[in-house]
């Protein structure tokens, strides 16, 4: 009872398809110990051969080598059930043999008579040329396509991981198809490996048929004679035939296999099968079909060949050309043009149809450019564009407005411009056909071509030609297409002008997804408790600083908390930030306990709250202190990044506004936190002061 129930638990656990393997496995070497009658060996033959042609067929229409990566299992498989038949029928044939030829089974005898015409010697030297094309042609080469193919498989993951991170990077793909692509290369890489060791299985297959039937050849004839007291010749044909015909039915099937394993590591990944490859390349030049043509017409015309054969041959691939050329030139013909409709009689009125609104954002680009945008012409610029659009919404937490593009005969013909609302954001340079390589810092040497700047970011770079690639890249360049350095400079606009990308509509459709999520977070906020234009207006103070809006049940809550007391959306914007404390000292500090922070000097702050006081809440300071503040701020941050640390100032909550904002434009890399934000658990060094020494 407790191994029924073991058994009850296992099959529940893994399901009836995942008992299928082991059970098979069970099954093909329990054939090698328990006898079987022919009937069944009939069966088994039959499917033996059905599996090797279903085998056959899949391989042939897969379009990428891992659309069968079960393959080198099914290999192994396939070749222990034919090792297992080979067992059984030896069985069968020594010991039933002196019966006839039909001793063990149908199958077999139909082979020797009918595929070898009964003629033993006939059958002996047919399996032996079967056994020296499998083992010495498909098997060698497809092990040798297996074993080169993993070692480049391997060589080219560090440059297949890194593409992956740099379209990462590039907002290009998410995490979901980032984490799908690396493991495609892995899987490649273990395919191909498999490959190389499964072709080993066939080649030792090919070995052991000749063994077994050598083994069934002369211990038939022993035991014929022997045991059955028949006469040599009887039993040389009876045995002889009974070898070849065992051998024969089990090495077909594996010379098939052997071909489909040949026609998987092969084949080139297209998205076509290997049919489709087939006719849509040998068959799609003419010019090569009507030389063949000719040079078989004219051995056709040679006294003593077998003329008609060549001539028909000739005129049929000469017809199949001329076809083909008809089709091509069909296709090359214009349309018919459109006719041309007549002119209106007069000019329609002006109306508000004609009255266009500024596009919100705008890619506009010179004529040359236009292949980017272009799918006629193999341009990702949109599918990638549409990806950058995914990862903003990812990463910030509201959808931003669509791009619109335009072709402007004004710019350069290489040249592109961003606007955020009619007003240009963004501009730069790319040439189609060739590729930006960009200097991290630790490249070495230097390269021909136009020298530049990344325009994203400012990094020295080079447009270079496509041979000059793999060269740029060995030397440690990061080499980039067109379209990715648009995509990247597009992306990082996008990132930067958050605040602005937030607009009444996309504020509304972001908290009508709220609504649908979490209805409870927004029926008394907006507009009861708070109007739409104070809710946006604290969200855009938090994209400015760079900060996400994801947590929008919490930016809620808090204002839904603190709305009855105050309207004003720096006071909210205050309180929000120290409910997202945590997330935003996490922002700064990822994984550590200690921060590291810029400290500013007590007498300063207190000076800076008196001005702050006497200017009614707004930081009213003498010229003089303003430059000695940003002074001493400047000089603390270029301390704390030559340590490797955060650059963030750490203030009083009153202050922390107002110094955000008077220090953003001339020090956008420092930030500035509220000792309010700082989460308990944290424990604060000062590493640079502001105004005095740490």
């Amino acid at each position: 009872m407790n191994l029924l129930a073991v058994l009850q638990n296992s099959i529940n656990r893994v399901g009836v398809r995942g008992l299928a393997g082991p059970v098979l496995i069970v099954m093909i070497l329990a054939m090698m110990v328990l006898p079987l009658p022919p009937f069944l060996l009939d069966i088994l033959f039959t499917f033996n051969i059905a599996m090797a042609i279903m085998v056959l067929l899949v391989s042939m229409n897969t379009t990428k080598a891992l659309d069968f990566a079960v393959f080198p299992a099914v290999l192994l498989i396939t070749t222990l059930l034919r090792l297992s038949l080979n067992v059984a029928t030896t069985r069968v044939v020594l010991m039933h043999g002196h019966t006839g030829p039909d001793a063990a089974g149908k199958v077999i005898e139909s082979f020797g008579h009918f595929l070898v015409g009964g003629n033993y010697a006939v059958g002996i030297v047919v399996f032996t040329i079967l056994v020296i094309i499998n083992f010495v042609v498909i098997t060698k080469g497809a092990g040798r396509i297996a074993e080169v193919g993993a070692r480049f498989t391997l060589d080219a993951m560090p440059g297949k991981q890194m593409a992956i991170d740099a379209d990462l990077n590039a907002g290009l793909i998410g995490e979901d198809e980032a984490r799908r692509r690396r493991t495609s290369i892995s899987q490649e890489a273990d395919f191909y490996g498999s490959m190389d060791g499964a072709s080993k299985f066939v080649r030792g297959d090919a070995v052991a048929g000749i063994v077994i039937m050598l083994v069934n050849l002369v211990g038939g004839l022993i035991v014929g004679v022997m045991q059955h007291n028949l006469d040599i010749a009887t039993a040389a044909q009876y045995y002889t035939l009974l070898a070849i015909g065992d051998g024969l039915v089990a090495q077909i099937p594996a010379l098939v296999i052997s071909t489909a394993a040949g026609m998987v590591v092969s084949r080139v990944s297209t998205e076509e099968n290997v049919s489709q490859q087939l006719v849509g390349q040998l068959f799609s030049q003419p010019q090569a079909l009507l030389l063949t043509a000719a040079i078989i017409g004219m051995m056709g015309l040679i006294p003593g060949m077998p003329n008609f054969v060549f001539l028909l041959l000739a005129g049929s691939l000469g017809g199949l050309a001329f076809l083909i050329m008809r089709r091509a030139k069909a296709a090359e013909q214009p349309p018919a043009p459109e006719p041309v409709a007549a002119p209106p009689a007069e000019a329609p009125e002006a109306s508000w149809e004609d009255v266009s609104l500024v596009d919100v954002l705008g890619l506009q680009v010179g004529y040359r450019l236009i292949t980017l945008v272009d799918k006629a012409q193999d341009g990702d610029l949109l599918r990638r564009i549409k990806g950058i659009r995914k990862k903003f919404a990812q990463d910030i937490g509201f959808l931003p407005p669509a791009i619109h593009f335009r072709d402007n005969l004004d710019l350069r013909p290489n040249a592109y411009r961003v606007t955020l609302k009619g007003a240009e954001i963004g501009a730069g340079e790319a040439f189609p056909s060739q590729f930006l390589a960009i200097n991290p810092g630790n490249a070495s040497g230097t390269l021909p071509g136009v020298a530049t700047r990344d325009p994203a970011f400012g990094l020295p770079a080079v447009w270079v030609e496509a041979g000059v690639r793999e060269q740029a890249q060995s030397m440690g360049y990061t080499v980039v297409d067109a379209s990715t350095v648009v995509a990247t400079h597009l992306s990082h606009l996008i990132q930067t002008h958050a605040a602005e990308l937030l607009g009444r509509q996309e504020l509304q459709q972001l908290l009508d997804h709220v609504t649908k999520l979490q209805p409870k977070l927004t029926e008394d906020l907006v507009p009861k408790l708070l109007p739409l234009a104070a809710v946006q207006k604290v969200l855009q103070n938090l994209l400015e600083e760079g900060m996400h809006i994801r947590d929008m049940r919490t930016i809620l809550e808090t204002l839904a908390e603190h709305a009855a007391r105050t309207q004003d959306a720096h006071q909210l914007t205050g309180m929000v930030r120290v409910a997202l404390g945590p997330a935003i000292v996490q922002q700064f500090y990822p994984s550590t306990q200690e921060l590291q922070v810029i400290g500013m000097d007590k007498e300063l702050e207190y000076i800076l709250m008196q001005a702050m006081q006497t200017g009614g809440g707004n930081l009213a300071i003498e010229p003089g202190l303003a430059d000695t503040l940003l002074r001493e701020a400047r000089a603390a941050a270029q301390a704390q990044e030559q340590m490797g640390l955060p650059t963030v100032l750490l203030v009083p909550g009153r202050l922390r506004d107002l110094l955000a904002r008077f220090l953003k434009r001339a020090l956008p890399q420092l930030k500035v936190i509220s000792h309010e934000e700082v989460p308990d658990f944290k424990v604060v060094r000062v590493t640079s002061m502001v105004g005095g020494r740490a």
